[in-house]
C-alpha cells in the first residue's frame, strides 16, 4: 500500500487504470476525504489542499475535525480470553500489548 502523510493525516494512494489517474483517500479518520491527480507531485498538492480545506471548513462550521486515530485501543474480553492471550504472549517472548498489536494487524490484513 502506498501512503502519504500531511499534518498528521495519512492517505492511501492507488492508480485508477480505468481513468488513468492517481487517487487518494484519507484512511485514519471517519470523515471521507478523497482527492485525485495525474502526477505524483500534483497528487501531493491535491492531498495537502484537501486536508487544508477540510480543516478550514470544520473551523467555519465550528465543528471539531476528526483527528487521526491515536493507536490506543481499549478492549473488554472475557477473563479466559485475557488469560489465554497473556499466556500466548509469554510463549512468544513478548508483551501482551505487542502480541495483541501483531494479532490485530495480521487479522486486519488477511
Amino acid at each position: 500500500m502506498n501512503t502519504m502523510t500531511y499534518r498528521g493525516y495519512t492517505a492511501n494512494v492507488e492508480f485508477d487504470d480505468r481513468d488513468n489517474i492517481l487517487v487518494g483517500r484519507v484512511i485514519d479518520i471517519t470523515d471521507v476525504i478523497g482527492f485525485h491527480a495525474d502526477t505524483v507531485a500534483d497528487l501531493r498538492t491535491a492531498f495537502e489542499e484537501a486536508i487544508d480545506d477540510y480543516l478550514e471548513t470544520c473551523a467555519k462550521l465550528e465543528q471539531s475535525p476528526n483527528k487521526p486515530f491515536s493507536g490506543k485501543l481499549m478492549l473488554r474480553v472475557p477473563p479466559e480470553v485475557h488469560g489465554a492471550a497473556l499466556a500466548a504472549a509469554k510463549r512468544a517472548g513478548t508483551s501482551l500489548n505487542k502480541w495483541a498489536a501483531k494479532a490485530l494487524k495480521e487479522a486486519a490484513h488477511s
